[in-house]
């Protein structure tokens, strides 16, 4: 027989440990799945603590909650700072090198002289001229003009150009970027930014530069109508909103780019009509992302029609 445990042996409590760290004495059991955790492997719950692994567990299975068109909850308009940030930066760029503006503003064509000078283009230049602009193949000025303002003292609004700008894209972003989620909003600002200078060059003269993120931004107010519509939000408000922007168009038509406004504000209401409208479930995001697709492509074959028809029919030189 073996012997029988003495008092004091038998008193002597069990020593529990963690289940991660066998070393370290704990006493305190997780609430989910109830195994012994030390101070490190502790995580705040609702009752109690819980274990990393029950916690990370816990994160996968709580369906995260999503806006109306199917992004994340954007809590605070991050993009829209981070376009501002762009905005300026690009501002101060140009103040200090001017020629930023000459190589990167949205233009269609135009020739360069020998004397540095600039000309009308025309197909078939003498050589000791040069294009500049898409003719020239530099595409890029579809988007980065959009970035681009005007000088302090050029034109006719100088430093409000950016300013009356930014204005409106911090109005406009912190209300649109939250309703969309910041990946669709992105996607939504770079094709109104695309669709302004589509239209740039298809109505505007081919020598004229164009900067302002004024594509972009009445592209905002439009998803801003959209999805007012979308969630039945109350629309007296958003339509004087939409009043005034329709007038600031046509009024400002000889003063600022109207080509450019308008093709943002179209593009604007045919993404986030797709954004507003695809049909919710598995297949959501994939429509829209589709559409969105769908609308470059358009905007890139319309620009390279147009290039190509100024240049006589070929490819930019």
């Amino acid at each position: 027989m073996e012997p029988e445990p003495t008092q004091s042996e038998s008193a002597q409590p069990t020593v529990t440990t963690c289940y991660r760290h066998p070393k370290v004495e704990s006493h305190v059991r997780c609430t989910r799945c109830d195994r012994y955790i030390c101070p490190d492997c502790m995580r705040e719950a609702a009752v109690g603590h819980q274990c990393v692994e029950c916690v990370r567990e816990g994160a996968r299975s709580v369906r995260q909650a999503r806006t109306l068109v199917g992004g994340r909850i954007a809590a605070t308009p991050l993009v829209t700072s981070v376009l501002i940030g762009l905005n300026v930066l690009a501002y101060l760029a140009e103040v200090v090198r001017p020629e930023i503006l000459d190589r990167f503003s949205m233009l269609s064509a135009r020739l360069v002289g020998p004397d540095g000078g600039f000309y009308l283009y025309q197909p078939g230049y003498p050589s000791d001229f040069h294009a500049e602009g898409l003719v020239a193949g530099q595409w890029e000025r579809l988007l980065t003009g959009g970035f681009l303002h005007l000088p302090p003292t050029e034109g006719t609004f100088g430093l409000l150009h950016i300013v009356m700008n930014m204005l409106s894209l911090w109005q406009l972003g912190r209300v649109v970027e939250p309703m969309l989620g910041r990946i669709r909003y992105v996607a939504l600002y770079l094709l109104a930014t695309l669709g302004g200078s589509v239209f740039e060059l298809l109505l505007t003269e081919v020598n004229v530069e164009s900067v302002g993120a004024s594509g972009a931004i009445f592209g905002l107010g439009a998803a801003y109508y959209v999805l007012a519509r979308r969630i039945g939000a109350d629309m007296r408000s958003v339509n004087r909103f939409m009043v005034f922007l329709l007038l600031w168009l046509l009024l400002s038509a000889g003063l600022t780019s109207w080509q450019g406004h308008l093709g943002g504000l179209l593009t604007g209401a045919a993404v986030t009509f797709a954004y507003a409208y695809a049909p919710r479930g598995p297949r959501q995001a994939l429509i829209q992302t589709a559409a969105c697709v769908g609308v470059l492509v358009l905007l890139a074959a319309v620009a390279f029609a147009k290039v190509s028809e100024l240049t006589g029919g070929g490819v930019a030189q």
